[in-house]
């Protein structure tokens, strides 16, 4: 059993989307406080260069590391997932991304410990993504699997939720330490503080999900014939079509989502010259639209199909990607704020509704390792290089081949969601 009712909002379905949101909410608060750091300060403290810019790119390759750590952990955890079932494998995840960012707190830099220090720093930051490859699929069958009749895109999009919840703890802590510290105190210390904060919040989330039963449809799965012995070769065997779409479907959300956070970041304050504290309270600001194209995605996606809604993000990600040189290179804040909100808010549509759709490409006895294989690799794709790649084209051509990459992010996503179709 469950332990759920039917009711959308009964005690039961509460506890459910909480556990789905505050954990989600912490696995990428995590990832978002590296993300944060890469762009301000990992460059001159862990990889030493006369080049500002090959600093920062360094610094943007390091963040890649956790993306090719992601589907390592999405056939890890989805193994287990499927296998002994969602709540143990979301609370292992949980503990994993949460003991890596807390070790991060405490390294040495690269005065202090030569080459050692961004080495360590690279293998923490695996961990962390071999963490999260196991977390965004459980959270997302957790919500959906548990869905009353009719509510699965709205059900499904509470762990999407955790995005711009973890990335407005995140930003608004790096803001207000930035507020309260000098330059000079940020750099040697202050960034510290958010890696050491996560201990806390992962404590939060261990609390709540603690507190779970397994899903209905795991449960009726297991009762129906014994879980593969190996999920990842029948996924290969039976499933390769729909794990293929649902991978290229993604890379539109990683790439908008980077482009307009972490490369948005470094552009602003370094390039642009944008007082740090300042952009960071326009991200601040524009995320807020990602919470609410999440939101309206999820109750579109019930009325019509979460298909349908993806595509439509994908058309207007090109929009945004037509925009962003204009917006972008304006010389005027109040147009890069109001590009940022309108990406964001195109986000949500590209990115609420996978929480149902996803998981509904699969069969229950390997939906945890479909949908976890197909969502992480996607983020490789799309997210893994990008803002390493936009860094690059905007150094030797400008904004406009930026915004050429994130429209054709869009259209490869596109094509994919035309092309596969919803599991009978």
């Amino acid at each position: 059993m469950s332990g759920v009712d039917n009711n959308p909002g009964g005690p039961s379905s509460r506890r459910v989307l909480l556990a789905s949101l505050v954990g989600t909410a912490v696995e990428f608060y995590d990832f978002y406080i590296y993300a944060t750091a890469a762009s301000l300060v990992f460059g001159p403290l862990f990889f030493p260069s006369h080049s500002p810019s090959m600093q920062l790119l360094a610094s943007y390759a390091s963040l890649a590391v956790a993306f090719f750590a992601r589907p390592v952990g999405a056939i890890a955890f989805g193994h287990f997932g499927d296998r002994i079932g969602r709540k143990s494998t979301l609370v292992a995840s949980l503990m994993l991304m949460g003991g890596s960012t807390l070790l991060i707190a405490f390294l040495p830099t690269y005065q202090m410990a030569g080459w050692l220090a961004p080495a360590l720093l690279c293998l923490l930051r695996f961990g962390q993504g071999f963490g999260l490859g196991g977390e965004w699929g459980g959270a997302a069958l957790l919500a959906v699997e548990n869905a009353p009749p009719g509510w699965k895109a709205r059900f499904g999009m509470f762990p999407q939720l955790g995005a711009p919840v973890g990335f407005i703890a995140a930003n608004g802590l790096f803001l207000i330490l930035g507020l309260l510290l000098s330059p000079e105190q940020f750099e040697a210390w202050g960034w510290r503080l958010p890696f050491l904060a996560s201990a806390v919040l992962v404590g939060l989330g261990l609390w709540v999900r603690l507190k779970l039963t397994e899903t209905p449809a795991f449960a009726a799965a297991l009762a129906h014939e014994p879980p593969p012995a190996v999920p990842l070769a029948e996924l290969v065997r039976k499933h390769w079509k729909e794990t293929l779409g649902g991978t290229f479907a993604v890379v539109c959300c990683f790439a908008l989502f980077y482009l307009t956070t972490a490369f948005a970041l470094g552009y602003g304050s370094k390039t642009l010259g944008y007082d740090r504290q300042l952009f960071l309270g326009v991200q601040l600001f524009a995320i807020l639209f990602m919470a609410a194209g999440i939101v309206a995605s999820g109750y579109w996606s019930d009325a019509t199909t979460p298909r349908r809604v993806l595509m439509a993000g994908c058309a207007m990600t090109v929009a945004a990607g037509a925009l962003l040189p204009v917006m972008m290179g304006a010389g005027s804040l109040a147009l890069i704020c109001a590009f940022l909100s309108l990406a964001l808010f195109a986000m949500g549509f590209v990115y609420g509704p996978l929480g149902s759709w996803l998981p509904e490409l699969f069969p229950a006895r390997v939906r945890y390792t479909g949908a976890s294989m197909a969502f992480n690799v996607g983020g490789i794709i799309g997210g893994g290089l990008t803002p390493m790649a936009a860094t690059a084209l905007a150094a030797h051509g400008g904004l406009v081949p930026v915004g050429v990459y994130l429209a054709a992010a869009a259209a490869i996503s596109f094509v994919a969601l035309i092309l596969l179709k919803p599991r009978a």
